[in-house]
């Protein structure tokens, strides 16, 4: 399996990717918004584009599909309830379904909670991968402003991402990681891990984006760090009815509610 992501530099900071079969050639495209970047590195990778696939409905990741597919005649790939929210999906999917693209196998997994017809992509490779469109973000998790909800966006967290491997590398859909990492900061002072890789990124260029795993992740990312002390008593200071022990769901969600204006 060869990964290529690729930079937008548009204002939403879109990245879109492109999952290559080194032996067939064939590729598919994952929210391709910038069609002509997207075709023009499998042009010169030297790769058959044979289908496109959304993580989710909104346009800066469905975009780029109607050029994209008069371009190559690919086979458009969404969740199966996404039927009325984008057009011309070929093949509808759900959780554990299977895509293959030459000998390359990702697994679609049913990840609601930034929109309710959310996927993400698992790669059976020797190393995983996750495509994870708008679910997880670098050091953060999607926003449920626009179709989600951020119960199950809880659920999505500890039921799924929470127990993949923990050298799965993580590909999300728009690069937050400055951003992300300074809320961390915000919620958790006192992570050093967060403030060495705020200061090793904060000028990175993203066309050469650092590729963060699970284990990563759950260093950094305060979504993963619901058991923080230091998390949980800075959460007093905006609730102070907070309970003496939270649990984790409550604590991911006023994490979220605090997010969503910070």
């Amino acid at each position: 399996m060869i990964v290529e992501q690729i930079w937008t530099n548009n204002a939403y900071r879109n990245f879109n990717y492109l999952i290559a079969c080194g032996e067939s050639g064939e590729a598919i495209a994952i929210d391709p918004l910038d069609h002509s970047k997207c075709l023009a590195r499998a042009k010169n990778r030297g790769w058959e584009i044979t289908a496109v696939l959304n993580t989710h409905e909104h346009h800066d990741h469905t975009g780029g599909n109607e050029m994209m597919i008069k371009a190559t005649g690919a086979q458009l790939i969404a969740h199966k309830n996404a039927k009325d929210k984008i057009r011309g999906i070929d093949r509808g999917v759900g959780a554990g379904d299977v895509i293959r693209i030459g000998k390359v196998e990702l697994e679609a997994m049913d990840t609601p909670g930034h929109t309710m017809s959310h996927i993400c992509l698992l790669s059976h490779s020797d190393v995983p991968a996750l495509f994870c469109g708008d679910t997880l973000f670098n050091a953060g998790a999607g926003n449920c402003h626009n179709g989600g909800h951020p119960h199950e966006l809880y659920q999505t967290f500890a039921s799924q991402l929470d127990n993949l491997s923990a050298d799965t590398k993580i590909y999300p859909g728009h690069d937050y990681i400055a951003n992300n990492l300074a809320f961390t900061l915000d919620r958790e002072p006192d992570n050093r891990t967060a403030a060495d890789l705020l200061a090793q990124i904060e000028n990175q260029d993203p066309d050469e984006a650092l590729v963060t795993t699970l284990k990563m992740e759950k260093t950094f990312n305060t979504f993963f760090r619901l058991s923080s002390p230091t998390v949980i008593e800075r959460l007093r200071d905006s609730f102070p009815d907070l309970p003496d022990n939270p649990d984790r769901k409550t604590v991911f969600l006023k994490l979220r509610e605090l997010r969503n204006s910070w």
